[in-house]
């Protein structure tokens, strides 16, 4: 008779690096401190550790931090994130691992999943992890980036990349986009979500960096699009035109589809369509529905439209999709290549 695998929670470790940003650092703690299964055990072990011997880590504010671990510590990791530092040195300045970091990250065992957090990402570049792939970060550093790395496909429109073994994401906040999806990811959407309901943000954010970057301050006089996405929501099941959209801002299609790509990120179609996405996620995870019935209950109409969409944006079929998810909540580990991809 065969035994249940041992549990072991998924061990992060979060490499802090002279200069950090304090508020960077303590977003992988929030997000994979939380998430408990069925048992009430946690998920995730987080560890915070340094590239010298346990010690103090300057930090971009007026205090130190005092780190317990270090880089031995990486050896033992199931995932490794970057935060961000403003001391990043021959890193930032020529691309190029110090000595010290290299001899640090040499302890990261193969295979093991690796995340940055907005600059972070220059120490996955310098190490050759990037080299031919997708890449985002900070939109204000983004054309930097791309001079220094142009081996990499920067991307700097979106808040994060999934490239299954290799994650990237934008600027501070966007931190917190990207370990909610590697929990998504994990442990499917219900879990995810309560994360994001305890920590008092949206489980999955609209649009990319293009909301964020700065542009003249509109008349305070114009109307938003807010109403319009909130009535879309509430029938997404229903066949849903641009100009329906338009009509519930009292907007001339053109106008508001301008409106919403300012405000949003992204046009209306590709809204709706991520929306949609998510509602078929949900009903996967949690309903004993037919792909048919999810298909048209998320809007997609037809199952081989859903099938097409969720290929595009996750990189799964829908079953596929549906039986990875249950099997986590019985308590096997997803096959990360089945989950990866957004």
């Amino acid at each position: 008779m065969s035994r249940e695998p041992e549990f072991r929670p998924h061990r992060v470790a979060v490499l802090a690096l002279d200069g950090l940003l304090p508020f960077e650092l303590g977003i992988p703690h929030r997000i994979f401190g939380r998430p408990k299964d069925a048992e009430g055990r946690l998920l995730y072990e987080v560890v915070t550790c340094s590239i010298r011997p346990p010690g103090p880590v300057r930090t971009d504010a007026d205090f130190d931090i005092q780190v317990g671990s270090g880089p031995e510590a990486l050896a033992t990791a199931d995932t490794v994130i970057i935060p961000a530092s403003y001391e990043l040195g021959p890193v930032f300045e020529e691309g190029v691992l110090t000595d010290e970091l290299a001899a640090a990250l040499a302890h990261i065992r193969p295979g093991t999943r690796l995340a940055s957090i907005c600059t972070g990402v220059y120490v996955l570049a310098a190490a050759g992890h990037l080299d031919g792939r997708p890449a985002t970060t900070h939109w204000a550093d983004a054309e930097r980036f791309q001079r220094l790395f142009p081996k990499i496909k920067v991307d700097a429109d979106v808040l994060f990349i999934d490239e299954g073994d290799v994650l990237t994401s934008a600027g501070v906040a966007a931190g917190i986009d990207l370990c909610l999806h590697m929990v998504r990811r994990d442990h499917g959407t219900a879990i995810a979500n309560e994360v994001a309901r305890r920590t008092v943000v949206p489980p999955h954010r609209d649009g990319g960096q293009a909301q964020y970057i700065h542009r003249p301050v509109p008349d305070p006089q114009q109307a938003s699009t807010t109403s319009a996405r909130a009535w879309a929501l509430g029938r997404l099941h229903e066949p849903i035109q641009l100009r329906d959209m338009a009509e519930q801002e009292s907007m001339s299609v053109r106008t508001f589809t301008r409106r919403f790509r300012e405000e949003v990120g992204v046009s209306p179609g590709q809204w709706l369509t991520q929306q949609r996405v998510e509602r078929a996620r949900h009903l996967l995870e949690s309903t004993d529905l037919s792909v048919d019935q999810v298909a048209a209950d998320a809007g997609f109409g037809t199952a081989q439209s859903m099938r097409q969409h969720l290929q595009t944006a996750l990189g799964v079929t829908p079953t596929t999709y549906r039986r990875t998810f249950r099997t986590v909540r019985t308590g096997s580990q997803p096959d990360a290549r089945a989950t990866s991809g957004t």
